[in-house]
C-alpha cells in the first residue's frame, strides 16, 4: 500500500504519516516526493512524501449480504463514500453474533481514515444510526480501511506500555492524546494490570485524554 501525505517539514509529513496509518516509524518506507522552503532563516515550506507500507496482512474477504438488512447497510455506505466523490471498493468483511463489519478500499485511503481514524469514526456513527433504522436486531458495525482499526489498536497497545514504563520511572504521570471512547478503553484495560499504575479519563465531549500516573 502506498499513501501521499504532506507537511511543513519532513518530521511533520511522517508525523501525518504515522497518525493516519496507526504505524510506528519503523513500520514505513518513506520517500520524499517534493520539498519547498520559501524564506531564508525562519520561512517556512512543504514537504510531500510517499509512503510505502509492506503488504504483510491478508486481505479482507468480501462477503455476500445475507440478509435485507446486510444488503441495505452495504449500499448506505456505498452511497456516502460515492457522494463524497471518491473512487473506492466497498464490501461486507465481517459477519458475527450482533456485528457486522464493512471495508473500503481506495487510493484515497488516508483522507478516507482522516486524521486519528476521525472520518472513519464518523462514517460507523452514521452506519450504526442506519442500523438502527433498517434491522430489527440490535447490531453494531464496524467500519475500517486498509485494516487501520487493526493496526491502530496494537499502536495503542504499544503507546500504552511505553507510556507506563516513563511513568513508573519518574513517578509522575503523562497525558495521551484525545482519543475515541474505544480507544480510550483499550488504554485502560492494556494498563489495568500493570502494578502502580493507574489511569483516568479528563475532558469533555467524545474525544478525551487519558492521564496514566504513578501510585504506590
Amino acid at each position: 500500500m502506498n499513501q501521499e501525505f504532506e507537511g511543513k517539514s519532513e518530521k511533520e509529513a511522517i508525523d501525518n504519516a504515522i497518525q493516519a496509518l496507526g504505524l510506528n516509524r519503523d513500520e514505513i518506507d518513506v520517500e520524499i516526493l517534493e520539498s519547498k522552503r520559501k524564506g531564508f532563516l525562519f520561512g517556512t515550506g512543504k514537504v510531500k512524501i510517499r509512503v510505502h507500507v509492506s503488504e504483510e496482512e491478508e486481505a479482507a474477504v468480501a462477503l455476500e449480504p445475507e440478509s435485507d438488512g446486510e444488503r441495505k447497510l452495504l449500499e448506505f455506505l456505498q452511497g456516502i463514500v460515492r457522494r463524497m466523490g471518491f473512487q473506492a471498493q466497498v464490501f461486507l468483511s465481517l459477519r458475527e453474533e450482533n456485528r457486522v463489519g464493512f471495508d473500503i478500499q481506495s487510493e484515497n485511503t488516508a483522507i478516507i481514515i482522516g486524521r486519528q481514524g476521525k472520518t472513519l469514526d464518523a462514517f460507523q456513527l452514521l452506519m450504526n444510526v442506519y442500523a438502527g433504522r433498517v434491522s430489527r436486531e440490535k447490531i453494531r458495525v464496524v467500519v475500517d480501511a486498509e485494516d487501520y482499526r487493526g493496526r491502530r489498536e496494537k499502536q495503542l497497545i504499544r503507546i500504552a506500555n511505553r507510556t507506563a514504563e516513563q511513568v513508573r520511572r519518574s513517578r509522575g504521570s503523562k497525558l495521551l492524546e484525545a482519543m475515541n471512547p474505544f480507544e480510550r478503553r483499550l488504554i485502560h484495560t492494556t494498563l489495568s494490570p500493570v502494578q502502580n499504575i493507574e489511569t483516568i479519563s479528563e475532558g469533555e465531549g467524545l474525544y478525551k485524554k487519558v492521564r496514566v500516573f504513578y501510585k504506590e
